[in-house]
């Protein structure tokens, strides 16, 4: 029989085992499983990417408890709305309402009706109406009103149609490809967002129709407070080198080469064009090719705007580099390494970065995706460059004419703008990964636009509020665990005298 005064010791130490795995259970519980005890329930958010080609609607949604407090946005629709971009409808503003409400209907089918009023829906416009502001600054007030005015029928909380800054576009890529990465938060082993450790970022490269931008955090903090943004992540400061140049879009810069090309050919009844396809054809009015801002230091004295201008593709790959380099004003940098090309400063590219918008589809037209060495790509770029027009629809995996017959164009500015404006080398070039999406989310400026506007990003602390701080919870961990192991020993020992 056990004595009386080992009684009283067991029964303590029992006593204090079971409390301290009960609290070791609870806290655990309690800090691994908060989330799950929140409402479910999703939110929504809308952005229409307006861009000088076209427009795209987004819709995105998050879960309900995490505004404000997490990073789990994602991606739930995506609608291309027919036609044009928005500047293009200077002769019929209120035609843009109508093209939108065919992506919109679907819209409305998406998200449920009674949560429709309390979703923020924005419209950021891009280069193709900065453009259009500095041509005809009251025929883009009327296309913006129009988008106002549809809106206004519209169940959701419109905050706004806007043309946003070549800066604020580079800025929100950067935001968006980093995001999506998951570069600036990531869960724990408790289930809690936390900054990772030793995170990297990477760079955003964006070509666009009208304009390219490119945004990095570079080695040096920059100096330049023209070219540098502040942003404030999560708690913490990110200074971004970004520059956006306009009229230096696929679309724009196309337009600058065969003006460039026409304005050299004057007499003459058929215009070369080295970066079309072999025995390609086609015609343009003079309206088309000289009149963007753009290209309209090409235009001749005597422009006719309904003159047609006949092109025909000689396909050659090194002609058509040459032209391309022309579109370029490198010798303003006068030999200096921090600048990139027409006098704008750059410092040294830096890290990982994704290529994405144009960058993307012109090297997935060569069959090139992800991260390859600058060899491949120029090898590619070749061979499609020396193909015949003809030759094109068994190539290509989707042919459409007014894509196909600029690829070799798209290719040979890509190269020329990555190489010698941004002065990528065969070393840094892999770094770079031509990308359309991350998992189900596409790589667009509009996730960082929505996340900015709606304060999902808070600019001053942190998103995860957790039931108690993991230092609080380590150290309470390791003070139950220690008192269980004692109470072990001890019963240990009672109960060897026991015996």
């Amino acid at each position: 029989m056990m004595p009386s005064k080992t009684k009283v010791p067991l029964v303590i130490s029992v006593l204090f085992l079971v409390i301290s795995i009960s609290v070791i259970i609870s806290i655990s519980y309690v800090q691994m499983n908060k989330e799950q005890t929140l409402s479910p329930g999703l939110k929504y958010g809308i952005v229409l990417d307006a861009g000088s080609s076209r427009t795209t609607v987004y819709v995105y949604q998050w879960p309900a408890e995490k505004e404000n407090n997490t990073g789990v946005v994602s991606q739930t629709y995506k609608c291309n709305v027919n036609g044009q971009g928005i500047s293009s409808y200077t002769n019929d503003p209120a035609k843009v309402a109508l093209n939108i409400d065919g992506c919109m209907k679907k819209v409305r089918e998406i998200i449920p009706a009674n949560q429709q009023n309390s979703t923020p829906a924005y419209l950021g416009a891009t280069a193709g109406m900065r453009l259009l502001r500095l041509k005809n600054e009251s025929a883009a007030e009327e296309i913006l009103t129009s988008i106002q005015n549809y809106f206004q029928t519209q169940p959701f909380d419109f905050r706004g149609a806007q043309i946003i800054t070549g800066q604020d576009e580079g800025v929100y890529g950067w935001i968006t490809v980093n995001y999506l990465m998951g570069n600036f938060l990531e869960k724990n082993i408790w289930r809690a967002w936390v900054r990772p450790h030793g995170a990297e970022t990477t760079g955003a490269l964006d070509l666009g129709g009208a304009s390219t931008q490119i945004s990095f955090i570079p080695e040096m903090i920059d100096q330049n407070p023209n070219s540098t943004v502040q942003v404030i992540l999560y708690g913490y400061q990110y200074n971004i080198y970004t520059h956006s140049f306009q009229c230096y879009g696929r679309d724009e810069s196309e337009k600058r080469l065969l003006a460039s090309l026409a304005q050299n050919s004057i007499g003459k009844r058929d215009v070369e064009n080295p970066c079309y396809p072999q025995n390609y054809m086609t015609n343009f009015t003079s309206s088309h090719v000289f009149g963007s801002l753009c290209s309209a230091p090409f235009r001749p004295a005597n422009y006719n705007p309904d003159k047609v201008i006949n092109f025909k593709g000689t396909g050659n790959p090194t002609k058509c580099l040459e032209k391309v380099a022309s579109l370029f004003n490198i010798t303003s940098c006068n030999g200096e390494q921090d600048c990139s090309f027409d006098g704008i400063y750059q410092p040294k590219v830096k890290g990982q970065f994704s290529a994405f918008s144009g960058f993307y589809y012109t090297a997935s037209s060569l069959n090139l995706t992800g991260n390859f060495p600058l060899n491949e790509f120029n090898s590619s770029m070749w061979n499609f460059c020396n193909q015949e027009w003809s030759k094109l629809p068994q190539i290509l995996s989707r042919f459409e004419e007014k894509y196909a017959r600029s690829y070799c164009f798209s290719a040979n500015f890509i190269y020329y703008l990555l190489v010698y404006g941004y002065k990528f080398d065969a070393e840094s070039w892999p770094q770079i990964n031509f990308q359309k999406e991350v998992g189900n989310s596409s790589i667009a400026w509009s996730l960082g636009y929505m996340l900015n506007l709606t304060n999902m990003i808070p600019t001053e602390r942190p998103l995860i509020i957790l039931p108690m701080s993991s230092s609080l919870f380590a150290g309470l961990l390791s003070l139950f665990t220690t008192i269980s192991a004692f109470c072990l020993v001890v019963l240990f020992i009672l109960l060897v005298r026991a015996c």
